[in-house]
């Protein structure tokens, strides 16, 4: 089967004002997402990829499109079944505000048991996100060859729920996974098994920093996926 390279969007500017964006329209790349989406050519310069799939917010699309000038024969698809947790009325609401909300500690601590007012749900958002990474792996074994690598831009809650899902992990411990702005996580898909071959990788080390931790502050993962280092 295939090898997925899933590569987060760059910051956006909602990352930078502490906002929930979820599909809230016109989130594009602050300046720091642009210059990650700029040197993402560079990164994947070794890896043949044979199509690219995109969540269809404008933060993904921008985050791929310098790849894509660099690689104009690559193909490209859009699936919603990859975009953003549809967080219904906590969109666009600052992620400080939404720490007191009741609903916090049950997507912090039980999120397979988390709905979110006027969205949807954490189980449903991974099981469509699992879906489309099924299809998509048999459609690109078939067109390319079992060895073919393909990526996807999509969003921190939609990989960190992959990863989960590819580990044979509960959805309530997925929050114990973090992957930044235009981190780069692969899979590798077997007959028997997935195996998780990169997670999180921006080749940043200086993120590691203690100081430039954001899942410091009291061990609470951030929510959509949170700004990276500074």
């Amino acid at each position: 089967m295939a090898t997925l390279i899933l590569v987060r969007h760059g910051r956006s500017t909602a990352n930078t004002a502490g906002l929930l964006a979820g599909w809230t329209p016109g989130v594009a790349l602050d300046e720091s997402g642009a210059a990650q989406a700029a040197a993402l050519p560079g990164r994947l310069a070794a890896v043949p990829l044979a199509a690219a799939v995109t969540s269809p917010l404008q933060r993904c699309r921008e985050t791929l499109q310098p790849l894509l000038d660099a690689r104009p024969e690559l193909p490209l698809h859009t699936d919603e079944r990859i975009g953003e947790c549809h967080y219904g009325d906590w969109s666009g609401r600052k992620l400080a505000e939404l720490a007191d909300e009741p609903l916090m500690t049950v997507v912090q601590q039980h999120p397979s048991a988390a709905v979110f007012p006027g969205g949807e749900s954490m189980r449903a958002m991974q099981a469509r996100a699992v879906d489309a990474v099924r299809d998509w792996n048999e459609r690109i074994g078939e067109e390319h060859g079992e060895d073919a690598a393909y990526l996807m831009c999509s969003h921190g809650d939609i990989i960190k729920s992959l990863v989960a899902d590819a580990l044979g992990m509960h959805l309530d411990l997925f929050q114990r996974i973090s992957v930044e702005p235009c981190s780069v996580t692969a899979i590798r898909y077997t007959r028997l098994r997935p195996f998780v071959v990169r997670l999180g990788d921006t080749g940043d080390l200086a993120a590691l920093a203690p100081a430039q931790r954001e899942t410091a502050n009291g061990g609470e993962a951030v929510v959509g996926g949170g700004a990276g280092a500074a």
